[in-house]
């Protein structure tokens, strides 16, 4: 192999493994990546470098696992864990995850499960955290989706009995493996720094002394695109003067595609891998999303150049229910879905502002807009997994919440007659 032979390969396997710390920011020496977990420990030192300087991230590497501590999305751009069923977790699910890996990080190698949930609910009492009572078998089926996170993760390792035992019977015991290490290194956030909770979010978001290049970098690399008009003006004016710089960088670190456009700049994955939400997809909801956003885009374009055009919650409504008429039958959708049509606009919604194809927007009573937060699982209070619902264009006494329509996702489209336009419109409601 001559030496330029030499170089490519060795570039190529740092690419990889970059991509694989990128797209599982967790990775396992025994799990479903190993040949990429053996790149990642060769090339250890340069990848602890190299997402040092670009990205502000650490690379912890050790013999069982590499993690990358990755900064956090910042205020209301979240998504939530899910359980295997796909069901979002609740924040009684949280707290059980948060209070486990407190009881891991000082727990003996090997632990009984009855210790665990016993040293669970120690550590809640230290934090003042009131639980119900373990013997309800809805109590014992969160803390088991907590600890069934945890094995997920590797943290633990069911040596002897089943956590489903747990849930069906208070009294049944299983043996469990802890790795101290790994539960140490799950915790990206400076939690010795904050106050409470709305601090470590700001804190594990801010960029700090990396400054304006890395917070840019940070929204292009985690976002599916970075919309000029939701940057600040030093953000924006960084971005116009390396943006083709940084298109280069990327392609050499990451094998990413910069599109750069008037409206924004997005990274683009021909490999189609690092993206952990397949969109368009198959399903009822990215189905459904996809034929949403293509109608709204025709029937939203707008007349002069715009950052975004204002959305009237009905117009989602009305076009949901056009499309179920449509495509339901023929299409084979969910039929619980698209019979709640408050679950399944939450659901389509959803997925469209994940994927920087909708905003939704609320202003408090006090007249301050800040982007809402429209995950399913955020503000769930039970492990139904259905959020509650909050209406939009709707005045509750504690604020409004509105959508917007991406300019650059209806600028294009085509104008509809005024007859083919839905109620909304023709009834004059604002655009």
């Amino acid at each position: 192999m001559s030496e330029h032979d030499h170089d490519a390969a060795i570039a190529d396997e740092r690419r990889v493994a970059a991509r694989r710390l990128l797209a599982d920011a967790l990775v396992l020496a025994d799990g479903p990546y190993r040949d990429d977990f053996a790149a990642i420990r060769r090339h250890a030192e340069w990848l602890t470098t190299a997402f040092r300087q670009l990205l502000g991230y650490e690379v912890v590497v050790e013999a069982r696992f590499a993690r990358l501590l990755k900064a956090g999305p910042g205020p209301g751009a979240g998504r939530a864990l899910v359980r295997s069923t796909g069901t979002p977790f609740s924040p009684r699910t949280y707290v059980y995850l948060t209070l486990g890996l407190a009881a891991l990080v000082t727990a003996s190698e090997q632990v009984l499960l009855s210790q665990l949930v016993s040293d669970i609910r120690g550590a809640a009492a230290d934090a003042r955290i009131e639980l119900d009572d373990a013997g309800r078998q809805v109590e014992r089926r969160t803390l088991a989706a907590a600890l069934r996170q945890l094995v997920q993760w590797g943290v633990l390792v069911e040596v002897d009995g089943s956590l489903g035992n747990y849930v069906e019977k208070e009294d049944a015991e299983a043996l469990l493996s802890v790795d101290r290490d790994l539960a140490r290194a799950l915790i990206a956030g400076p939690l010795a720094q904050a106050s409470d909770a709305v601090h470590l979010i700001a804190l594990a978001h801010d960029p700090g002394h990396h400054g304006v290049r890395v917070a840019v970098r940070r929204r292009l690399v985690e976002s599916p695109v970075v919309f000029r008009d939701e940057l600040d003006p030093d953000e924006d004016e960084w971005l116009r003067k390396n943006q083709r710089r940084e298109a280069r960088t990327f392609e050499e670190f990451l094998a990413l595609h910069a599109e750069i456009r008037a409206e924004g700049v997005a990274l683009l994955d021909p490999a189609d891998e690092l993206s952990d939400v397949a969109f368009p997809g198959r399903g009822t909801v990215a189905q459904a999303a996809l034929l949403l956003i293509e109608r709204l885009a025709g029937r939203l374009r707008p007349d002069e150049p715009a950052a975004s055009v204002p959305l009237p919650a009905v117009l989602i409504d009305d076009t949901l229910a056009e499309l179920v008429t449509e495509y339901a039958r023929k299409a084979g959708w969910q039929r619980d879905l698209v019979e709640n049509p408050l679950r399944f606009r939450a659901e389509v919604t959803d997925l469209l502002v994940h994927m920087r194809l909708l905003r939704v927007r609320r202003r408090s009573a006090a007249g301050v807009g800040t982007d809402a937060d429209t995950s399913t699982g955020a503000g769930t209070d039970t492990d139904t997994g259905v959020g509650t619902d909050t209406d939009t264009d709707t005045d509750t006494g504690t604020g409004t919440t509105t959508w917007e329509v991406p300019a650059v996702a209806a600028r294009y489209a085509s104008r509809l007659r005024e007859q083919h336009r839905p109620r909304a419109i023709q009834e004059g409601l604002p655009l």
